[in-house]
């Protein structure tokens, strides 16, 4: 675990004035790798919509800016940042992060999971910026074209594999979070970052109502049949009973030596999306069904509500 002394704010400071300087929006970071700046609307007794339009600072990555002088000032209200986030889907870059994730304890691979995935849509990834992250995981850094807005994702292109586009972030290098620093790969500083390849971008913007064909089954699949536990329930909105059937359906595909890496993911996603107590006996089912202990089932899908938990500042869009 990272510790902080009395000139990582200043460090971070400097490393965000680079990046501006780069034409990348930045703006605070605590060591939760959360917005530094706290909402100017806490304590208001309606939810607040605003984006920033109050002239306050403390509105996340809607703060962000490449102004020298506003990022200093952001930085001077939050003296205990530890770190930068770069907005993605902005101007003139549009960044997007292609964020590969690493769970070593269940065998994910996201990385070889890109490689199957531009062998089977026939794209390279180009030489790019790309970050070192302290779990072991890595940022691509991609640009993307004015006309294509790219969503965030987590796991949809495949297991491990989180996309960073319009409305979310990324942590820049040099930050320092509790878990460690993010630095720059050994031979990409001086690289700008590169265009995203159409084919890529082709999967990571879907037309609307349809799931990218990415070489897996997709977490929010709508396979036939019932799964149990799912669809059933009284009351449960469509797209979640679709999305759990999915889930469920994606570990009954499972073969051996793919069990337990399918069913955490699978558990991730559901409780990312905020269903994970309510599919965890259906997962554990369909886990059973393909020969996994019920014991090593449920233990797989506490350590995904563990994990997910401890991961609540990167659900919201940032990496």
């Amino acid at each position: 675990m990272a510790t902080t002394d009395r000139q990582t704010p200043t460090l971070a400071l400097a490393h965000a004035l680079a990046a501006a300087g780069r034409g990348l929006p930045v703006f605070p970071l605590s060591a939760t790798k959360l917005p530094a700046l706290r909402s100017p609307h806490r304590g208001e007794q309606r939810p607040a919509h605003c984006r920033g339009e109050c002239g306050l600072p403390g509105h996340g990555v809607h703060d962000a800016t490449t102004d020298p002088a506003a990022v200093r000032a952001l930085f001077a209200a939050a003296p205990r940042a530890s770190g930068y986030g770069i907005a993605c889907g902005r101007a003139p870059h549009r960044l997007i992060g292609i964020d590969l994730d690493v769970y070593p304890a269940y065998g994910s691979d996201a990385a070889g999971a890109l490689r199957q995935l531009a062998l089977q849509h026939l794209f390279t990834i180009p030489p790019t910026v790309t970050v070192l992250t302290p779990s072991g995981g890595r940022h691509l850094w991609l640009t993307g074209p004015a006309d294509a807005t790219v969503p965030n994702s987590a796991g949809r292109l495949a297991p491990g594999i989180d996309v960073r586009g319009s409305g979310g972030y990324l942590v820049g290098p040099g930050s320092v979070t509790a878990h460690g620093r993010y630095r720059l790969a050994p031979g990409t500083a001086h690289l700008a970052p590169a265009p995203c390849p159409r084919a890529l971008l082709r999967l990571l913007t879907p037309p609307p109502g349809r799931a990218a064909r990415t070489g897996t089954r997709p977490a929010s699949g709508t396979a036939s049949g019932s799964a149990p536990g799912t669809g059933s329930a009284p009351g449960a909105p469509a797209a979640v009973a679709r999305r759990g059937e999915g889930l469920v359906q994606f570990v009954l595909a499972a073969h051996e030596g793919q069990r337990n890496t399918r069913l955490f993911w699978a558990a991730c996603r559901a409780y990312e999306h905020g269903f994970g107590d309510t599919l965890a006996d259906a997962l554990t089912a369909a886990a059973v069904r393909t020969g996994l202990p019920e014991h090593e089932a449920r233990a797989a899908i506490a350590s995904a509500a563990r994990l997910t938990s401890g991961r609540g500042e990167e659900h919201d869009g940032a990496a």
